[in-house]
């Protein structure tokens, strides 16, 4: 049973529009609570909002019988303030339950015994779904941009990778992380199945991993000598894993001719989800160590759990390689980010720049009139499109003499977009650092989308409690900044 949010006012809690907040401290946590109460007040807007969530989270289930759940004011709350204010859901956990101006802003009294278990919060926000998220940004965006007053005119857009929650991958250490899932699922499914062939599971579980180990101490080796023996210690490995990946096809071939149970059926289901790349890292491995190939980029699998992991060589200096998704962001003249887009795993700067600028523009009601981008996204053809959607594109060229040439003739306006662009990369630092987004603590591409929305949302409604703080009281510790708006 779950309800919009409690409209009967406890005797231990006072109203949230009520709930009196400290502007003097400069803790993330004022101006996202700020920004909450605010749109609690919206009515109109709050109504609006909360019927999105309520969509999702009650979307196979009945709110009327049950137990009792989070409210949806609640769930909004929550998601908030964790990657507003960069929780996880221990931290997130114990500010619920004794943190005063949050239980204020939550609904929830002194004498109120709610449960705020960790497991519990992750289940309740994992309901959303990525679109919704988006929709509900762009309905806080849109009001805050309202009372901004000049936010829509300008953006500025840039891209950078979130890291997936992952080792660093190696094919030895990837092809353990396989077997050591598909080892012991397929020894309980022979077993209740009467299959032969796995007596000695965990004895070839024992000696694959003695074979990565190996491999793991040759490669750290700084010797020519011993590093030698890479290539014929992953035979060894292969021989065995393909042994094994033997096993597991006949199993599968055996499983699909008999009834399975509930539980065999999950145990199968397990087996698929972790065969399939399993075998790919196998077949890469091979062609790398054995056949002497140079494997390609997109044919290479980066984990076995997160298999929508990208690597990505962007020349960052102390970063060279980073595992995970690219993400561009568009952020307005007030400091939202007004759009977001999660790129392909193949997909380049350059490419999607055209399609999302027009999409940011139709969320900005066409009133973008500079954008400014790096000079990454260049093309030609890039610089016609924009010219197209936006009056003033700020699209300087990638090689360095044609860039030159760019500033003597580039107009004020021109200059003065560029100049100011690079806030993004402080705005992305800030995201990555205050909201999460440096890397990914939720699980599956879903998840990250998920995540993505989440950290945005939380983003937007920090900035929103600025703005409300700044207008309020400007002088106040909570309603400094050093932002530079973007033109």
């Amino acid at each position: 049973m779950r309800k919009t949010h409690s409209a009967q006012l406890r005797m231990d809690c006072v109203p949230i529009e009520k709930v009196a907040l400290n502007f003097e401290s400069r803790d993330e946590i004022v101006p996202v609570l700020g920004g909450l109460q605010h749109l609690y007040s919206q009515i109109e807007l709050r109504n609006e909002v909360l019927k999105l969530v309520g969509t999702d989270v009650n979307e196979n289930t009945r709110d009327d019988i049950g137990r009792e759940g989070f409210s949806y004011w609640q769930i909004l709350v929550l998601g908030v303030v964790r990657l507003g204010c960069n929780l996880n859901y221990d931290k997130l956990q114990d500010l619920c339950e004794n943190h005063r101006n949050l239980r204020g802003i939550l609904g929830v009294g002194d004498w109120d015994q709610t449960s705020f278990n960790w497991r519990r919060l992750r289940d309740t926000l994992c309901l959303l779904k990525p679109a919704t998220l988006e929709k509900i940004n762009e309905l806080v965006v849109s009001h805050g941009q309202q009372l901004h007053g000049d936010a829509r005119s300008r953006v500025r857009a840039d891209s950078f990778v979130c890291e997936t929650n992952i080792h660093y991958p190696t094919e030895s250490s990837l092809i353990w992380d396989g077997m050591k899932k598909l080892v012991p699922l397929g020894r309980k499914l022979a077993e209740s199945l009467g299959a032969d062939g796995w007596r000695q599971a965990a004895y070839q579980l024992k000696r694959i991993k003695q074979d990565v180990r190996e491999i793991a101490r040759l490669s750290a080796s700084k010797s020519p000598q011993v590093k030698e023996g890479i290539y014929p210690a992953y035979g060894i490995l292969l021989d065995r894993v393909g042994l094994v990946l033997d096993r597991i096809r006949s199993l599968k071939k055996a499983a699909s001719k008999q009834k399975l149970n509930l539980t065999q059926q999950a145990w199968l289901a397990q087996i698929e989800r972790f065969y399939e790349p399993t075998s790919k890292v196998v077949s890469t491995a091979y062609r790398r160590t054995q056949l002497g190939e140079t494997v390609a980029n997109e044919d290479k699998l980066f984990s076995i759990f997160e298999p929508h992991t990208q690597l990505y060589r962007r020349g960052k200096a102390g970063q060279p390689n980073q595992f995970g998704r690219m993400v561009m962001v568009y952020e307005d003249n007030a400091g939202f980010i007004s759009h977001y887009y999660l790129m392909g795993r193949d997909e380049l700067d350059a490419d999607v720049v055209v399609e999302q600028t027009r999409i940011a523009q139709q969320k900005h009601g066409g009133e973008i009139e500079d954008a400014s981008f790096d000079r990454g996204y260049f093309s030609q053809e890039n610089q016609s499109n924009l010219e197209s959607i936006v009056s003033h594109p700020c699209l300087p060229p990638r090689h360095r003499n044609q860039y030159a040439t760019w500033l003597e003739e580039a107009s004020v306006r021109m200059h003065r977009s560029r100049k100011h662009h690079s806030g993004i990369e402080s705005a992305i630092g800030a995201f990555q650092s205050g909201n999460g987004m440096k890397r990914c603590r939720d699980r599956t591409e879903t998840g990250l989308e998920r995540y993505l929305g989440w950290a945005v949302l939380g983003r937007n409604v920090h900035v929103l409690g600025k703005l409300l703080i700044a207008q309020a009281n400007a002088a106040s510790k909570a309603a400094i900044t050093k932002r530079r708006e973007a033109g």
